[in-house]
């Protein structure tokens, strides 16, 4: 088994069936990719794993726990970090305060100070605006926030719905290569992410999803190769 394992999960929402038999696995240390097309079931699929929305069958296991019917703050407590698409940021509060949202469920708290620095590490740009208020931010700098908010609950696995979705493509280049350092530091990554180029290239592996079902999967470089990918997510 790995780190987390997604066994056959279907989720409806009223009458529409948005996953179909999703199964999908994550190994430590690993980058694992999910892409698809808008409406594919990415984000639900990330919604399910963290108890945002639960699935009428189909198993969710992470490190070695049954997570399918766990409230999604016990969801975070076992140790899945999740960066929703849109941030879904505090904008009145300032970015220190937004980074502190993030250690509610840790018991650890003389580590927090470590982790604080080791975000403004990651992203500089944070540091510097540590007193702004967070609605404040340029896009870029919001999306630095989002993901460092999850980082404070110091994820066994962090997932990551858009990050570049929106932002300059000097910044999606910082973007990606700050994923990179994380995931280097230790932390495994599930990645949604609609720049299916950039996702492919850092990902260990990968997964396509289609109207709610699995269609393809493979390592990152064997789906940047694959001409059904190519024509359909890459513009080749």
């Amino acid at each position: 088994m790995g780190l987390l394992d997604v066994a056959g999960i279907n989720v409806f929402y009223g009458r529409v069936q948005a996953l179909r038999g999703v199964s999908l696995s994550i190994n430590p240390g690993e980058i694992v990719a999910l892409i698809g097309s808008n409406g594919a079931g990415k984000t639900t699929t990330l919604r399910t794993i963290s108890g945002l929305n639960h699935a009428t069958t189909g198993r969710v296991v992470f490190d070695g726990r049954d997570i399918t019917a766990v409230p999604a703050h016990d969801v975070v407590r076992a140790g899945i970090g999740h960066a929703p698409e849109g941030r879904r940021l505090f904008p009145r509060m300032i970015v220190f305060d937004n980074l502190m949202m993030g250690t509610y469920a840790r018991k650890d708290r003389a580590g927090i100070p470590a982790d604080v620095a080791r975000v403004y590490d990651l992203f500089p740009r944070l540091k510097e605006r540590t007193k702004q208020l967070a609605g404040t931010l340029s896009g870029g700098e919001q999306q630095m926030l989002a993901i460092g908010r999850a980082l404070m609950a110091r994820p066994k696995l962090l997932m990551l719905d858009e990050p570049s979705l929106g932002l300059a493509p000097i910044l999606c280049e910082t973007i990606f290569r700050v994923l990179t350092e994380i995931n280097a530091q230790g932390t495994p990554i599930l990645l949604v992410e609609q720049n299916a180029s950039k996702a492919l290239d850092i990902a260990h592996r990968a997964y396509v999803l289609e109207t709610g079902s699995i269609v393809q999967t493979g390592t990152g470089k064997e789906l940047l190769s694959s001409p059904d990918v190519q024509r359909a997510y890459l513009g080749m």
